[in-house]
């Protein structure tokens, strides 16, 4: 069964980010910034982005990568949604993708004023 394959888990952004089925999803963070992505095989449903701490105006995109090569944007900047759970305060984002990548690709997550940290996702059949 294809499956999509995570770099790194984290625990606290797929909890927070909601309910994911098995062997469908994938989670990686760097520092504060937390990506998690819902599909099937190569194909990706849902990417959805978690920055810990609320920062009102917050933006993310969604960029593909092959290795340590930026191949192109996959989503544009989006305004994010400022939740709390558990006492814990998070700024979330996310897109509807519905698409197929490439073996081996990443999918990355950016935030403003967080550039230095990009947490990615290898997809992987």
């Amino acid at each position: 069964m294809r499956k999509i394959i995570c770099c790194a888990a984290s625990v606290m952004a797929l909890g927070c980010l909601g309910p994911a089925t098995a062997h469908a999803s994938g989670g990686a963070d760097d520092g504060p910034v937390s990506i998690g992505v819902i599909g099937e095989g190569l194909k990706v449903t849902e990417v959805r982005a978690l920055l810990t701490g609320w920062e009102s105006g917050a933006q993310a995109r969604v960029s593909l990568w092959k290795g340590d090569t930026y191949i192109r944007q996959v989503r544009g900047w989006k305004y994010t949604t400022s939740k709390e759970a558990s006492g814990h305060r998070f700024e979330v984002a996310s897109w509807k993708i519905n698409k197929s990548f490439p073996h081996r690709s990443k999918l990355c997550v950016e935030f403003k004023g967080h550039t230095d940290r990009l947490p990615c996702v290898t997809i992987k059949r």
